[in-house]
């Protein structure tokens, strides 16, 4: 199979970092574009690319994800977006779970001019992050700690369903055409879903790279959420559904 050059080197920045934006591809290339429109299709239409929002992400696995490091470093101005849009809405005083995942890491920072906070996690790096505040309480769910500093297993479950809380701010990997929230591992689902059924309100953040991406393993329907805040308007049927089931929609 023969790519043009700028197709390959389009493939191949969508490799390194996951996700490229069709407006920084056509500075970078100096192309309009509807230029890298076309070239995002054909590479899309190869299966060598899959097409989001905006731009176009890596045709990656559906049972690893991304390292963290690398995920760290996608859609880092549409996760900040996100992660400032959430802690507006959060009244100071409030109990909060905040998961797994790079976008709530953000909207732990976004957090720290908040007052009051009590704060369970199972996210390690969310716990350092608040746990600098002296007027935050910081409770940090106990079991198996993965290398990205998420905190999973049984012992996690457990802990979370002693809490009743006002807030669950969660992050997800990825969202199917269905509605369907999925993620990579079982584990890391057995928590989400503890802490989904444990806070009065959900907020789901989740950037429109999300839209689309396959994961192996189902936490539920999108429906389970009271609040959905993205980056950019989602699918028309995932919109439709939304509305349905009176899922409010921030797009910031």
């Amino acid at each position: 199979m023969s790519l043009a050059p700028r197709q390959q080197n389009i493939l191949e920045l969508a490799r390194e970092r996951g996700y490229v934006s069709i407006d920084e591809l056509a500075q970078a290339f100096a192309v309009t574009p509807q230029t890298i429109r076309r070239d995002i299709n054909q590479l899309a239409e190869l299966g060598l690319l899959r097409r989001t929002h905006g731009g176009a992400a890596s045709e990656a696995s559906s049972i690893q994800n991304t390292a963290y490091g690398m995920r760290a470093g996608q859609m880092r101005d549409e996760k900040q977006r996100i992660a400032e849009a959430i802690a507006a809405v959060i009244p100071n005083q409030a109990s909060l779970f905040i998961n797994i995942g790079t976008t709530t890491e953000a909207i732990a920072r976004a957090l720290l001019n908040h007052k009051g906070l009590k704060v369970i996690t199972n996210n390690l790096h969310v716990a350092a992050q608040l746990s600098a505040k002296e007027d935050f309480e910081v409770l940090v769910a106990g079991g198996t700690v993965r290398s990205d500093g998420g905190i999973v297993g049984q012992a996690a479950v457990d802990f979370i369903h002693q809490f009743k809380v006002d807030y669950a701010l969660v992050g997800i990997s990825g969202i199917d055409e269905d509605g369907s929230l999925l993620d990579f591992d079982y584990q890391e689902v057995r928590v989400s879903q503890a802490i989904i059924e444990n806070a009065r309100q959900v907020f789901l953040a989740a950037d429109s790279s999300k839209f689309g991406r396959n994961a192996v393993v189902r936490l539920g329907p999108i429906t389970l959420v009271d609040r959905v805040f993205t980056d950019h308007a989602p699918p028309a049927p995932l919109t439709r559904l939304l509305a349905e089931h009176k899922v409010h929609l921030d797009v910031v």
